[in-house]
């Protein structure tokens, strides 16, 4: 509970209207898109510009009070579940695009903006931005660039990181920081921007992004090619890697994510195939023609049962926005869904392909896979129930050495998802514990006090690994 010192320090702060501390308002953001977690703040507040959040944090800071920067709440790692109470600041008001740079092809945003919305405006001005998450509809930029999203167009062009030339943002101490600028070339010590990408409000608080634009692609072209072999569209997407062909877009679905996404948005798919690549490929009119018809003889190549061709940009889209309803349909099958995002090399797509299916087969859980097959970004993705707790013992055992084959096949515990609550335990698999002290002295350097969206990233301790038996 927050004194009434303090409370009316946040009202003068913010303006009464903007500081709230209701029982609705505090159950509404107790949790996030993930799963089976929850817990209540002692406020929330909506500041309204960069002098507002410095004002708010120095307040914080004054009484040790914790605080968890928030947008729309779509991640999928607790990322801003508010596990200590204190303060949840929400960023909606800030939401302005505040310059589109022609010259220099670059915007400068407030965090607040919704993805979708910053896409589209651009693109009306014949400009492309583009990380594409799929809940580019209501996630933020802010919450983007704190978890460094990626999106179905990561393969070809880089995920969120690879945009932000600079941030303004407000330490937990209430100084403002400025970082970068409309520059392609600034090695003027350590890459304080680069850094701030990804860290998931435990550092600063975001307040301000300026972003690389890029001219639009001229032409595109939209492929399904469907097999009854699993391993078959696995081996396919290595072998269109390995070609030096690198699409936009390079999906894959398992057949109970067909099933349920054709359900869900009426594509007529062929419900008997083992897995569905959605292919994309643009650029110029020349290239891309030629890029098709090299994968589709590669598919074919992989004994393909029917390859299909989006006849209009119309069809091409609808493709799209099915795969990015994945979960959304998934979460229809039972109460829970818990949606991981295990990531290896690319050439080693197939051999995680067949791990996540020997692994469910192993705990005896529904595991249903889909994801940016590219750039080896799965997302195995559970069906299952809350309320039977030896279910969920299981789906989280699998989900451990689901983890462990990544981290053995060279890859990592998260590719986009982020640490957050859920994955904080298993950080130390991947980095060691050489990796974790140094981001705890980061953490340490920026935020000495840990009032910034404390008891994430870094856990109490650490789970053991897995041990593997394959036979």
């Amino acid at each position: 509970m927050l004194s009434l010192q303090v409370k009316q320090q946040l009202q003068e702060a913010v303006g009464a209207s903007y500081y709230k501390d209701d029982q609705e308002t505090l159950v509404t953001h107790s949790y996030d898109g993930t799963p089976m977690l929850q817990s209540l703040p002692d406020g929330v507040i909506y500041p309204g510009n960069t002098a507002e959040v410095a004002a708010v944090m120095r307040i914080l800071h004054q009484h040790r009070i914790p605080l968890v920067s928030r947008g729309s709440g779509t991640n999928l790692c607790g990322g801003t579940v508010p596990v200590q109470g204190g303060i949840v600041m929400v960023m909606h008001r800030m939401n302005a695009i505040l310059e589109v740079d022609v010259q220099n092809l670059t915007a400068t945003v407030q965090p607040g903006l919704i993805t979708k919305q910053f896409i589209e405006h651009i693109e009306a001005l014949g400009l492309f931005y583009p990380p594409d998450p799929s809940s580019m509809s209501i996630s933020t930029i802010g919450g983007n660039i704190a978890e460094c999203s990626g999106g179905l167009r990561g393969l070809k062009y880089g995920t969120t990181k690879d945009y932000v030339l600079g941030l303004e943002c407000v330490l937990a101490s209430g100084e403002i920081l400025r970082t970068g600028g409309k520059l392609m070339k600034d090695v003027a010590g350590y890459d304080l921007t680069k850094l701030l990408v990804g860290s998931e409000g435990t550092l600063a608080i975001i307040t301000e992004a300026t972003l690389k634009l890029v001219p639009p692609p001229r032409y595109k072209k939209t492929m399904l090619a469907m097999f009854k072999d699993m391993y078959g569209a696995s081996r396919t997407v290595s072998q269109i890697i390995e070609n030096r062909i690198i699409p936009a877009t390079l999906e894959i679905m398992d057949n109970p994510t067909i099933r349920v996404v054709d359900d869900y948005a009426k594509l007529g798919l062929p419900l008997d195939m083992a897995a569905i690549l959605l292919i994309e490929q643009d650029g110029e009119h020349e290239t891309v023609e030629r890029d098709m018809q090299s994968i589709e003889a590669i598919c074919r190549a992989e004994q393909a049962d029917q390859i299909s061709i989006a006849s209009t940009p119309e069809e091409a889209l609808k493709l799209l926005t099915a795969r990015r309803s994945a979960f959304t349909a998934l979460a229809r099958l039972r109460p829970t869904t818990i949606l991981e995002d295990a990531t290896v090399p690319r050439s080693k797509i197939a051999d995680m392909v067949l791990e996540i299916n020997r692994i469910a087969q192993k705990y005896d859980v529904q595991i249903c896979t889909f994801g940016h097959a590219g750039d080896g970004n799965l997302h195995p993705t559970a069906t299952t129930d809350a309320r039977d707790s030896e279910e969920i013992h299981r789906v989280e055992e699998a989900f451990a050495e689901i983890f462990e084959a990544a981290i053995a096949l060279g890859g990592t515990i998260t590719g986009e998802h982020g640490v957050g609550l859920v994955k904080a335990p298993y950080l130390e698999w991947k980095i060691g514990p050489t990796g974790i002290a140094i981001m705890r002295n980061l953490k340490d350097a920026f935020d000495p006090n840990h009032l910034l969206n404390p008891g994430k990233i870094f856990a109490k301790q650490s789970r053991r690994r897995v041990v593997l038996h394959r036979g």
